[in-house]
């Protein structure tokens, strides 16, 4: 019973994640249209950050964050520049040099990064259907990048870059977190706090910055309060109560099928054929993974 209820409690977490993430490329991608990338990340990573410290300060105080030496918030800084800092500077440069659909597809193999890290890392096992899944789902980024339609509003080859090490980042931060087994609400303040930090002398010194006008304030709060401080602290903690990183990385895949259609609603990007094909080939991968899980 306890067990059903623990993996019912994970299940909410990383759904829950997955909805509030569908909005993340159509939201970053008109909001880069007009905000600097570090500018935007600098606004949002604050956001985050303050978000996380009042909601534990209300929910119990900060002793928490008294639990953690030097050398405790030494790796959460170097997790947060890894998985958060670079992953969301990669995945923002992606962004505005690709469409939305093109960039959150290749982004969106960091849960099969998950999957290869896993096993180099934890020892979780991976089987011959768990390769060929992983296999599958990476022919979906070669027909993306082979067979764009002129979507791509920049630089296409640095941009299809930006996305896969994106991916490798955070897939990397996502282990590396959950071997650590750290306060998941402490590691995610920390890390939102070293994105901002880092992401403002990026932004002063290469950017021209932009005042945020009150219409641009809303998208900007959503993004740094639920896509990454809620977002992410729930997607950690399914990470962390998981059995199987796999099984909660499947789900992971969900978000550019939503991604998808929020873009062809909110930005009016047609659908292409190469996105949805790949998109079938990834989604194919994670199904071939989770009939392997259903056959135990």
């Amino acid at each position: 019973m306890r067990g059903a209820l623990q993996c019912r409690g994970v299940s909410i977490y990383a759904v829950s994640a997955v909805v509030i993430w569908s909005t993340t490329a159509a939201l970053v991608k008109s909001l880069l249209t007009a905000i600097p990338t570090y500018e935007a990340l600098f606004v949002s990573s604050l956001a985050g950050c303050l978000f996380l410290i009042i909601m534990q300060l209300v929910r119990g105080g900060g002793r928490v964050f008294r639990a953690y030496d030097v050398r405790g918030y030494a790796a959460m800084a170097g997790l947060g520049f890894l998985g958060i800092f670079l992953y969301s500077g990669l995945y923002y440069y992606g962004l505005s040099q690709l469409a939305s659909q093109e960039a959150c597809i290749l982004n969106y193999l960091w849960p099969m990064m998950i999957v290869l890290f896993s096993a180099l890392l934890l020892g979780e096992k991976v089987t011959v259907r768990t390769a060929a899944a992983l296999l599958l789902s990476f022919s979906g980024v070669v027909v993306l990048t082979l067979g764009r339609e002129g979507h791509a509003e920049g630089d296409a080859l640095l941009g299809t870059a930006a996305c896969v090490t994106a991916a490798l980042c955070y897939g990397l931060f996502c282990v590396l977190n959950k071997r650590q087994n750290m306060d998941q609400t402490v590691v995610m303040t920390v890390a939102w706090g070293v994105t901002a930090l880092c992401a403002l002398p990026v932004t002063l010194l290469t950017e021209t910055w932009v005042p945020l006008s009150w219409t641009q304030w809303p998208g900007m709060l959503w993004f740094g309060v639920f896509v990454n401080g809620v977002g992410y602290l729930w997607w950690a903690m399914a990470l962390q109560r998981a059995k199987n990183s796999a099984a909660v990385a499947n789900l992971a895949y969900f978000v550019p099928l939503l991604s998808l259609v929020v873009s062809a609603v909110t930005l009016r990007e047609e659908l292409s054929s190469a996105a949805l094909l790949a998109l079938v080939l990834i989604m194919g991968g994670i199904l071939l993974q989770n009939m392997r899980r259903h056959e135990r």
